[in-house]
């Protein structure tokens, strides 16, 4: 155990002795003074002390003016008040000023080695506890995993891995940090092989628990309508689902989750086909066939994403059978946000409300073009860290919180994920080819085969193809492509940064989720 350094002030400091005889058996090492100006000296001294255990009742300067002192000097340093006065105002002037734990005279030895425990010892007992509970796990995952798992037992080992990655965020367990980040890299090798070989066959024999991205809004959205309150339907663009799980608790303050469900995002994994396949109910390839004039190909001029209002308003005309006061915003920037969410009561008078929320979407890009968030967003962690950022502070929550206590339905999604690429692929295409660094779209495309995804008639998996001799390929795990010019120069630059379009569990995977205000 690391020697913790305690100091214990308190004017009848000799009838501690058998307390103090007890810590030190533990390996505890304590210093004792017996008046607040001692404490407040020896505290200036000596920056290795762990903790103060402070009497409430000294003379000269009392307990609860030193302990102020000591917050005022060092805000971090944990105080236990021991105290023989129960008075209320005493207790609540003791937890203003920010005190870690009481305990009442007499006090038994047991009772002061807990409360140290709790304090000083908590972060290394939750760090072995959660990596030795992982550890128990590892073996299950990886059984799971091995086992040929289908699209519901994908979704459930993603959500374990998922799990166990925050809790070992909390409690800073690095080392199995990394064998868990191993354990999710496998995973997603497997999963590759799964949607290279089921893909195809999903889509066309899908069964009723399946979701993919056409099916989101008639299996998720529309039914919520027939109890005659309004829907509001929160597209956060790029939401993975370990980034709803950073973002739940602060939701959950004032919501309850009826229920948390997973969609499979379409390939590519990409906003201007599965975002559109979402708002249209139908696979890319159908919108190009039978709205010709709502696609456009990758190569052709144009925002990708501009008739989403209007492939909504065509969904809802064909799947519903009644008249539904439609509204559809989009939100690009802080004045957009800002003034959704001043108006957001507005929606209570629609039926359905669709919001698509760029904001996650466009950090990823920004974090591949700036060097500041490159290091504010280094890791899976710190990228978590900058996503409960951004919505703790944001107009989405404050909308949130106004909907609060209205008879509402309010459901949370997205379109697709993101991955962190750390492994390049060389391909060689025309200049026509897709920029996207996850999947390609052109002709005479020449690549490893090992690395991809290859579908050579895009129609059989509901894409639209610009010509006879188009073809995709999708990245498999975190792999992404370059081409062979400035090959160094571009495997620096996008290392490491969090892309989309291709397989993994990251970002096919995706939370659909329902929320009723409390």
């Amino acid at each position: 155990m690391q020697n913790i350094k305690i100091l214990w002030a308190d004017d009848e400091i000799e009838l501690l002795k058998p307390q103090i005889m007890f810590l030190t058996k533990k390996g505890y090492e304590v210093i004792t003074v017996t008046n607040g100006h001692d404490a407040l000296d020896s505290l200036a001294e000596d920056q290795d002390i762990d903790l103060v255990l402070l009497d409430e009742s000294m003379p000269g300067i009392s307990g609860i003016e030193t302990l102020e002192r000591i917050k005022s000097n060092t805000p971090s340093m944990p105080v236990v008040l021991i105290t023989k006065n129960e008075a209320e105002d005493v207790m609540e002037e003791a937890l203003g000023a920010q005190i870690d734990d009481y305990l009442i005279k007499p006090v038994n030895p047991n009772q002061v080695l807990l409360s140290i425990k709790k304090i000083v010892d908590n972060e290394r007992l939750v760090k072995e506890k959660t990596s030795s509970d992982y550890q128990s796990q590892f073996q299950d995952i990886f059984t799971d995993i091995s086992m040929g798992p289908d699209y519901k037992e994908w979704a459930s080992i993603y959500e374990r891995i998922i799990k166990w990655e925050l809790r070992l965020d909390e409690s800073k367990s690095d080392e199995m940090g990394d064998i868990l980040s191993m354990q999710k890299n496998e995973a997603n090798v497997e999963f590759s092989k799964y949607i290279e070989k089921n893909y195809e066959k999903l889509l066309h024999s899908q069964p009723e628990d399946l979701c993919f991205s056409p099916d989101l809004l008639r299996k998720h959205v529309f039914p919520l309508l027939k109890d005659g309150k309004p829907v509001i339907f929160f597209l956060l663009d790029n939401l993975r689902f370990d980034q709803w799980k950073i973002i739940e608790p602060i939701i959950s303050e004032d919501y309850a989750v009826d229920e948390e469900s997973f969609f499979y995002s379409i390939l590519p994994t990409c906003t201007q086909y599965s975002r559109n396949a979402i708002f249209a109910g139908m696979m890319p390839a159908d919108i190009a066939k039978k709205m010709r004039k709502y696609w456009l190909y990758d190569h052709e001029e144009g925002g990708k994403n501009q008739y989403e209002r209007e492939l909504l308003e065509d969904q809802v005309q064909r799947l519903m059978r009644r008249e539904v006061k439609l509204d559809y915003q989009k939100i690009t920037n802080v004045a957009n946000a800002k003034a959704m969410s001043d108006n957001i009561l507005n929606c209570l008078q629609k039926d359905l409300s669709c919001i698509v929320y760029n904001f996650i979407d466009m950090l990823s890009h920004a974090r591949t073009e700036m060097e500041v968030l490159k290091e504010l967003a280094g890791d899976e962690k710190a990228y978590r860290s900058l996503t409960k950022s951004w919505f703790e502070h944001s107009p989405l929550l404050q909308a949130l919180k106004k909907l609060s206590d209205k008879d509402v339905h309010i459901v949370i999604g997205t379109d697709h994920g993101t991955i962190r690429v750390s492994q390049p692929s060389k391909v060689v295409a025309d200049r026509d080819t897709t920029t996207n660094l996850r999947y390609k779209l052109g002709k005479n495309l020449k690549f490893p085969n090992k690395d991809v995804l290859h579908i050579k008639d895009p129609s059989k998996v509901g894409l639209p193809a610009p010509n006879m001799s188009s073809s995709y390929i999708f990245a498999k795990e975190s792999k992404y492509f370059l081409y062979p010019n400035n090959y160094n120069y571009y495997n620096n630059f996008f290392r490491d940064t969090f892309q989309h379009g291709g397989i993994s569990l990251e970002e096919m995977i995706c939370p659909i989720v329902r929320l009723r205000p409390k």
